[in-house]
C-alpha cells in the first residue's frame, strides 16, 4: 500500500500532472494512486522527488 493519493490531495496536485512529470500514462499513475499496482522503488523515488516529499511519506507503514 502507498500514500500517493493522500500526498497528491494534500498538495492539490492532479494525477494527470504527475503522469506527465513522470513520463508515464495516466492509467499507470492511476493504478499506483488506487493501489491496484505498486511502483518500483525507482519510480517511487521519482514520485517523491517530483512531489518534494521524503520517499517514506509515500509508504504506508504496516506497524500498528
Amino acid at each position: 500500500m502507498n500514500r500517493i493519493k493522500e500526498v497528491l490531495e494534500e498538495k492539490g496536485i492532479k494525477q494527470t500532472w504527475l503522469a506527465e512529470k513522470l513520463g508515464k500514462s495516466y492509467n499507470m499513475v492511476n493504478g499506483y494512486v488506487q493501489n491496484r499496482q505498486q511502483p518500483r522503488l525507482e519510480i517511487l523515488n521519482d514520485i517523491a522527488n517530483i512531489l518534494d516529499v521524503d520517499v517514506k511519506d509515500l509508504i504506508v507503514s504496516n506497524k500498528g
